[in-house]
């Protein structure tokens, strides 16, 4: 795929959604992250249900100390591997308190220190809450850009790389919104719906649709 068009699918996709936001419900950078830990193969729907009345008795660390364990399993329970992510969200915690004063920290390095922070949640939280460039690809931007070829790459990290290289400058900032609304409304994964799409005529994808 050529410069050109990605710069006209970045320019549509811009133009349906000037500020593309995330799904997942937060007022606080600590909210995001455990929100964005907690989505690991689940939904945001189901995050939010989750999250909903958790951040009520705990949107901080110290707050979630003090909830503890067992009291946050209660609150995820309907959440996909929960156990294994609550033990993870109180160690996070505990670190987060114990060396960072309870705040969230900017850099890549101290996230992914965090106990169930890997690259793709600190990507997301680096983005989304300090609005620094990067790019977190989950299976709705891997597939969109295998499928587009604005960026296609054997695995994730491919495509990230390839991501931050192609996508034009002025859309690096908000592209990881964009393309994950489009994959996951639009670009779907069983049967995608190509006749609705605003980028068809500039998508390479070969088998399109006429949904």
């Amino acid at each position: 795929m050529n410069k050109s068009k990605r710069e006209q699918i970045f320019a549509r996709l811009k133009a349906d959604n000037p500020v593309p936001e995330t799904e997942l419900n937060f007022s606080n950078h600590y909210e995001l992250l455990v929100a964005v830990a907690l989505s690991a193969q689940a939904t945001d729907v189901s995050v939010n249900k989750a999250t909903n009345e958790l951040f009520k008795v705990a949107n901080t660390p110290q707050a979630m100390l003090n909830l503890g364990l067992e009291g946050l399993k209660q609150h995820i329970k309907t959440i996909g591997l929960y156990n294994s992510k609550a033990k993870h969200v109180i160690q996070a915690a505990t670190m987060l308190v114990d060396l960072h004063n309870g705040i969230v920290p900017e850099t890549r390095e101290a996230l992914e220190a965090l106990p169930g922070v890997g690259r793709k949640t600190a990507n997301v939280v680096l983005n989304t809450a300090f609005r620094q460039i990067a790019m977190a690809v989950d299976t709705h931007i891997f597939r969109w850009s295998n499928r587009t070829r604005v960026a296609p790459g054997k695995d994730v990290i491919e495509v990230e790389k390839k991501l931050l290289k192609f996508v034009p400058n002025e859309y690096l900032l908000d592209a990881h919104h964009w393309m994950i609304l489009h994959g996951r409304y639009v670009c779907v994964a069983r049967k995608p719906r190509c006749g609705a799409c605003t980028i068809e005529n500039l998508c390479e994808f070969k088998h399109k649709t006429s949904d």
